[in-house]
């Protein structure tokens, strides 16, 4: 799958305190250096209120501090810790009231009350949030075991093709969408599909689902592009019959095919109302494979008879083919100016399709300081000295990506669904 964050079994511990089991030292190393030394927040809280309390007159207190720290810990910390905590914050309390003598039993006894009920408030507050943690792991960890199940990382190497895939969500916890890739390896040659379908949430992901496997099979079963995309065009079609609900009926999918034929530097492509992919010389020239006659989308034939045209051109060794999601090209700047894929990347050289993904994510975060508003699907393909088929490992991305190994003749990758490019 596109994304490769945490698994289910990292689940609890992987979010802050309280979802961390005590002793888990080697999950806290795997935190953030920020979030590792806000842990250490209770304990400042309670040493600065020993010192505060030192180093004031007795007319002062330092109870606030005493107080703030188990509130800290609560949401920071474990339960026992949060415990720890507290305990610590209510003995320091009685400890420096006797040191200093009791003046005032009233106020003292209010001090070291206030700091008792904070303590409790505490403890109940840590239950709660850890509760509400472990469920959030939970849903996360289905959700990207639903993502590996659906859309495994292509092989990195692939009959004479280098092969990266990448899902940048536009929400940072999201996992699974309607934004999807594919590449197999079939008789015909290596065929692969990067698509957008329209609407987000799970019945965006049911249609990923199942144009997925129709793709899988079609690109398998048809001789030529044209019929593969016909078996896509139907699939959509029966969807669209078997539910009554009008939004889904009215779907569609933007999408480009290809076929990259064994010992032939031939490309093909069919783009149905998607974003033109970029064909990359190792010079650093970038050329945009926009289509002779536009097409309406997947799942709009009904709308419009024309058959499907087949652009066909050279893909030399050193070449790479880079197709990507409306994501890419609608990301816009603070002045609204849109993302520019073809003029940001001419020129540039990369050693690998895995390094121009890593350059492109970083350039399209700058342009738009961080903001995506859409989510991105990417694939790129260069073609090296023919290798065979073998095995490889898909690359993935620290927000979604994991590390997988690939079969080498049957993969599939998706992501998320942002809105459709129309024509």
């Amino acid at each position: 799958m596109a994304t490769g964050a945490a698994a289910g079994g990292a689940s609890a511990d992987g979010f802050t305190g309280p979802t961390a089991g005590p002793g888990s030292a080697e999950d806290a190393g795997q935190e953030p250096p920020g979030r590792r030394a806000a842990r250490w927040l209770p304990a400042i809280l309670i040493l600065g209120g020993v010192s505060f309390d030192l180093a004031t007159p007795s007319g002062y207190t330092a109870s606030p501090f005493f107080a703030a720290a188990p509130l800290v810990a609560a949401a920071l910390l474990p339960l026992r810790q949060t415990i720890i905590t507290a305990c610590v914050a209510v003995l320091a309390t009685c400890l420096l009231a006797e040191l200093h003598g009791v003046k005032d039993p009233t106020q003292a006894a209010t001090e070291i009350g206030t700091v008792a009920t904070v303590t409790v408030l505490a403890v109940a507050i840590n239950r709660v949030v850890r509760r509400s943690y472990h469920r959030l792991a939970s849903a996360r960890g289905v959700a990207e075991a639903a993502q590996r199940a659906v859309l495994p990382a292509p092989p990195a190497r692939l009959a004479g093709l280098e092969i990266a895939a990448r899902y940048v969500p536009a929400e940072k916890y999201a996992a699974i969408g309607g934004d999807l890739y594919a590449v197999q390896d079939t008789p015909h040659g290596v065929r692969l599909t990067v698509g957008d379908v329209r609407g987000k949430g799970l019945g965006a992901v049911e249609v990923v689902a199942i144009l997925l496997g129709c793709f899988r099979e079609a690109a398998e079963q048809e001789t030529t592009l044209e019929a593969l995309v016909g078996r896509l065009e139907r699939a959509l079609q029966r969807e669209g019959a078997r539910r009554a609900d009008l939004e889904v009926f009215e779907g569609f999918t933007t999408a480009v095919v290809a076929e990259i034929p064994r010992g032939d530097s031939t490309l093909r492509l069919i783009n149905r109302g998607h974003p033109a992919p970029l064909l990359m010389e190792e010079g650093g020239a970038v050329r945009a494979l926009e289509p002779e006659a536009s097409a309406l989308p997947v799942g709009m034939g009904e709308l419009a008879g024309w058959p499907d045209r087949v652009m066909e051109l050279g893909f030399a060794e050193g070449e790479t083919l880079l197709l990507f999601t409306d994501g890419v090209t609608e990301a816009r700047d603070r002045d609204g100016e849109f993302y520019d894929p073809a003029k940001r990347l001419r020129g540039r050289r990369f050693a690998d399709p895995q390094e121009l993904l890593d350059a492109l994510v970083a350039d399209v975060e700058r342009h738009t300081d961080g903001g995506t508003s859409d989510d991105m699907a990417l694939l790129a393909v260069r073609r090296t000295a023919a290798r065979g088929s073998g095995r490889g490992n898909g690359r993935g991305n620290g927000r979604g990506n994991g590390r997988d190994d690939g079969d080498a003749n049957r993969t599939g990758h998706t992501g998320e669904a942002g809105p459709p490019h129309r024509p």
